[in-house]
C-alpha cells in the first residue's frame, strides 16, 4: 500500500504545513508541529466544506421562521441562565472543566430532564453503558427516554443520530472521537478538528441542539487545536476552588445570549444542585464587624453578586514589599495603592498587602476598586467599616469616584440581602431620595469623601 501524503499540525492553534518546523509559522509556539496523515475531503452530496444551509440559496432574514419556541430548556434554570435562556436548535456548545468537576453529571441530569420531552441521545466515548446507568442510578435522575450509546466513531454516531433523529445529543467528550477518513490516533489536533467539524456539520442541517465535553491542559485552557472554540457557538468553563463543593458556569462565548455569564451549583451526593442565591456563599457575616473586611456588588453577566473582600496589610522585612492577590489584577492594585498614596495620604510603601475575593469568584471589572481601597486602609488602621455597608465604585487616577454600569440593579440587590449603608458614586446614586426601603445611600465624589463616610 502506498502511504499516505503527511503534513503537519499545530496543536496550539491548529496551523496546517507541509514540513515540521521547530517553531510554528502561525502563532509562534515552540515545538507543537505534530505529524498527521493528510485525508482528501469527503466527496459527498452535501456542498463544500463548511455549508452547514445545504440549499445554497439566499433568502431576506425577515423571511426565517424562528418557529414557536426556539430554545429547549433543559430544566436547569442556572443552566438556562448561562446559555441565554435554553438550547437553540442547531446550536453547539463545548463544555470544558477539570476531571471530576462534575462536567458529565452535569450533562446526564440535564438530558434525564429533556428526555422526558423526547430526542434525546447520550454519546459516550469514555465509559461504557453499564457505568453511565450506575450514575444515573446514583444521581435517582429519570432515564426511562434517554437514549444511550458507547461509540467513538463519528461516522457511526452520525448513523446513530440519522435514525434516532435526536432534539438535544451529548458527546462525552470529543477527545476519544476519531473519524475513519483520518488515519491518525484519536486526541490529535487533526482527529478533534475533523470529528468536531462533522458533528458541526450535522447539528447545523438537522437542527439537533448538540454538547461537546472537552478536555482541558494543566493551564486550565481547553485541549487541542484552539479553532474549536471557533467551531462552536457557546463555550463553557468549569470552575472550582480546591476542596470546595461549589461549581461556577461560566459563558466565555456564547453567540445566543451575554458572554461572561455566570450560573453556581453545588455538588453533593445525589448530584448537583442548584444555588438559587449565590450572594449567600460569598458573604461571611462575620458576628461582628472586623478589620480588612469590606463587602462589594459585582456583576456577573446580567446577575449582580454580593462578595467580600478582605485585605490584610503588614509590615514587611523585605526591600521590595509584596503585593499578592486572590480573585483579582494584581498591577491594578499597586496602581490603586498609588492613588491612595497621592489623593489619601496612606503610604504603603513598606508594608506587604494581600487581597482576597472570598468563595473564589474572579472580580475583573473596576467597580472593586473603592471597596479595595477601603479594605486596604482597614486592615491597616485596624478600624472595621461598619456592618451592614456595601461599597462599589471606580477609581480615577485623579483621585475621583467614578460611576459604574448598573447601579440601581446593585443597590437594590444590597438592599434585598438587609444591608443598611452603601458607599457609591455620586453619579450612581439614585434621584428622588430613597427608593430602597432601609437603605442608606450615601454618595461620594473624591476619595477623601469615601474614606470619611466609610470611617465616621
Amino acid at each position: 500500500m502506498a502511504r499516505g501524503r503527511t503534513q503537519f499540525n499545530c496543536t496550539a492553534c491548529g496551523a496546517l504545513s507541509p514540513k515540521w518546523a521547530g517553531q510554528c509559522p502561525e502563532c509562534g509556539a515552540w515545538n507543537t508541529m505534530e505529524e498527521a496523515v493528510a485525508a482528501p475531503a469527503a466527496t459527498s452530496g452535501r456542498g463544500p466544506r463548511g455549508q452547514y444551509a445545504g440549499d445554497g440559496g439566499a433568502r431576506s432574514l425577515v423571511d426565517v421562521d424562528l418557529g414557536e419556541d426556539p430554545r429547549h430548556r433543559t430544566g436547569l434554570d442556572e443552566l438556562d441562565r448561562v446559555l441565554g435562556g435554553g438550547l437553540v436548535q442547531g446550536g453547539v456548545v463545548l463544555l470544558g472543566g477539570d476531571p471530576g468537576i462534575g462536567k458529565s453529571t452535569l450533562l446526564l441530569q440535564t438530558m434525564a430532564n429533556l428526555a422526558q420531552q423526547g430526542g434525546a441521545l447520550y454519546v459516550t466515548g469514555e465509559e461504557s453503558l453499564r457505568q453511565v446507568a450506575m450514575r444515573a442510578s446514583r444521581l435517582g435522575v429519570s432515564t426511562d427516554n434517554l437514549q444511550v450509546a458507547a461509540e467513538t466513531c463519528v461516522e457511526s454516531i452520525l448513523a446513530v443520530a440519522g435514525r434516532e433523529r435526536p432534539r438535544v445529543m451529548v458527546i462525552d467528550s470529543i477527545q476519544t472521537i476519531f473519524t475513519e477518513q483520518l488515519q491518525s490516533a484519536p486526541g490529535s489536533v487533526a482527529q478533534v478538528r475533523e470529528s468536531a467539524a462533522l458533528l458541526v456539520r450535522h447539528a447545523k442541517q438537522s437542527g439537533t441542539a448538540l454538547f461537546l465535553v472537552g478536555h482541558v491542559t494543566k493551564d486550565g485552557q481547553l485541549a487541542g487545536p484552539r479553532v474549536l472554540e471557533h467551531m462552536v457557538d457557546t463555550v463553557l468553563y468549569f470552575e472550582s476552588e480546591g476542596g470546595s463543593r461549589f461549581r461556577l458556569l461560566r459563558a466565555v462565548k456564547n453567540r445566543f445570549g451575554a458572554a461572561n455569564e455566570l450560573g453556581v451549583f453545588a455538588m453533593d451526593d445525589a448530584g448537583l444542585k442548584e444555588v438559587r442565591n449565590p450572594s449567600s456563599i460569598f458573604l461571611s457575616r462575620h458576628e461582628e464587624a472586623v478589620s480588612g473586611s469590606v463587602v462589594m456588588v459585582t456583576r456577573e453577566g446580567s446577575r449582580p453578586l454580593l462578595v467580600e473582600l478582605q485585605s490584610l496589610v503588614a509590615e514587611t522585612t523585605l526591600s521590595n514589599p509584596r503585593r499578592v492577590t486572590v480573585g483579582m489584577d494584581q498591577n491594578r492594585l499597586s496602581m490603586l495603592l498609588a492613588v491612595l498614596h497621592r489623593h489619601g495620604g496612606v503610604f504603603t510603601a513598606d508594608q506587604d498587602v494581600f487581597i482576597n475575593v472570598v468563595g473564589g469568584v474572579r472580580v475583573t471589572e473596576t467597580a472593586s476598586d473603592l471597596p479595595v481601597l477601603l479594605a486596604v486602609l482597614s486592615s491597616l488602621r485596624d478600624r472595621a467599616v461598619p456592618q451592614q455597608t456595601v461599597v462599589f465604585g471606580e477609581v480615577g487616577l485623579a483621585g475621583e469616584i467614578r460611576p459604574v454600569p448598573n447601579g440601581e440593579e446593585r443597590l437594590r440587590e444590597a438592599a434585598k440581602h438587609g444591608f443598611r449603608r452603601a458607599i457609591v458614586p455620586k453619579k450612581n446614586a439614585p434621584r428622588g431620595g430613597r427608593p430602597f426601603e432601609g437603605l442608606e445611600v450615601l454618595p461620594v465624589q473624591r476619595l477623601g469623601d469615601a474614606i470619611d463616610a466609610a470611617f465616621e
